[in-house]
């Protein structure tokens, strides 16, 4: 992320003056798919890519704001009739309504900002900048009112309420509490969340991006979510306490094995593994055993893809390939049907298992996937 390049917009976009700039970072998630509304953890970490955004009041009630990227320009006010068609300016609009509902007194302001977070590659570019300028915001204008969990909530909302994505609260969650050095486990149900050490030394975390999306994925996701309503429905009946499958072990998956669907077992059975593999990495993470971190992605890409059904030829394809060169971890990330996998790979493989991967795809799929080193980083924060 270049500090330099936005302030030099930002100064040729508006009068020549400087503001304060503030960053927010995309994330991973290492493990935990399909597990948030499911009541179970997720368990993501910010990256060093993201957004950075200069800020400045200009002492009118408009925004005037420039996205670099874009090379585009938007003006709007602050009320909800000021709504700006433009979908990038409808994250920042969002942003200042959420704010304001909390009481946070935001006036207009000039700003530009851009990012290096890959866009539909599953690192969350959306939620980076809304937590960008929900921090933003709260600095210059609420003298720090709104607690750090309220402003993931600002990005989870401008989501729900101005961008028409009914999102969870992982993204923004990790954008805003990420730190250098740890990974978060969330408990989706609760939302209490521990820091545990994510130091690879001798290890490289990288995402290879099979640049593919498929439609299913709205549909498939509703279809799959009804199908663990559905044994946690059948459950009820011999277990009340149990609310999310995130309740549940396999010995009660068994017991209603008669009274659900083949394809609504399997979904459970996956995702009650799903559940405790969250809880296993953290204990070996905890002893510095990353292969056994290793061991437990690839039996959770084993999982979407043979029980879950949510992964692709092309995603089982590059996970075949990090197998055959040694890599320690593979699997997909994210929601799936397209999209990354990510990868834990040992220093002395790396090239090899890149420039393998590169090749066979090339050769299989006519096209190259997209390499994306990634490092654990700090969460949303001032610059300058």
């Amino acid at each position: 992320m270049d500090i330099e390049h936005v302030r030099s917009r930002f100064i040729k976009h508006f009068d020549g003056l400087t503001g304060t700039v503030y960053a927010s970072p995309g994330r991973i998630n290492l493990i935990g798919e399909h597990t948030d509304y499911n009541g179970g953890f997720v368990f993501p970490g910010a990256i060093d890519k993201g957004m950075i955004a200069e800020l400045r009041p200009n002492g009118t009630d408009k925004v005037r704001a420039y996205s670099i990227d874009m090379k585009d320009y938007v003006e709007f006010g602050l009320n909800e009739e000021d709504a700006p068609r433009t979908s990038w300016a409808r994250y920042i609009f969002g942003v200042c309504r959420e704010m304001i509902k909390r009481g946070v007194e935001v006036k207009g302001f000039n700003t530009a900002f851009a990012g290096d977070v890959p866009l539909g590659a599953g690192m969350s570019s959306s939620a980076a900048l809304e937590s960008t300028y929900a921090y933003a915001l709260n600095d210059l204008f609420g003298e720090n009112k709104v607690d750090k969990f309220e402003l993931a909530k600002v990005g989870q909302a401008t989501e729900h309420n101005y961008c028409g994505v009914k999102c969870g609260i992982m993204d923004q969650f990790a954008s805003v509490f990420g730190k250098e050095g740890s990974l978060i486990r969330l408990d989706c149900r609760s939302l209490e969340y521990q820091y545990f050490p994510f130091n690879p030394e001798g290890y490289r975390l990288v995402l290879l991006d099979s640049v593919v999306k498929h439609e299913l994925a709205s549909s498939a996701y509703n279809k799959r979510r009804q199908s663990c309503e559905n044994v946690v429905a059948a459950m009820k009946q011999h277990h009340p306490e149990v609310e999310f499958l995130r309740d549940a072990n396999m010995a009660m998956l068994e017991e209603v094995k008669a009274e659900v669907s083949a394809e609504d077992y399997m979904r459970a059975e996956y995702v009650i593994g799903e559940v405790q593999r969250v809880l296993d990495v953290c204990d070996a993470l905890e002893k510095g055993d990353y292969e056994t971190v290793g061991a437990k992605m690839y039996e959770t890409h084993h999982g979407m893809s043979k029980l879950y059904e949510v992964s692709c030829e092309e995603l089982d394809f590059l996970n075949d390939i990090a197998r055959e060169c040694g890599v320690t971890g593979s699997r997909v990330m994210g929601g799936g049907f397209g999209g990354c996998t990510i990868n834990l790979v040992k220093e002395e493989l790396y090239d090899a298992f890149i420039a393998r991967a590169k090749e066979a795809y090339k050769e299989k799929y006519g096209k190259l996937p997209k390499v994306y080193d990634v490092v654990i980083s700090d969460g949303s924060r001032k610059l300058c």
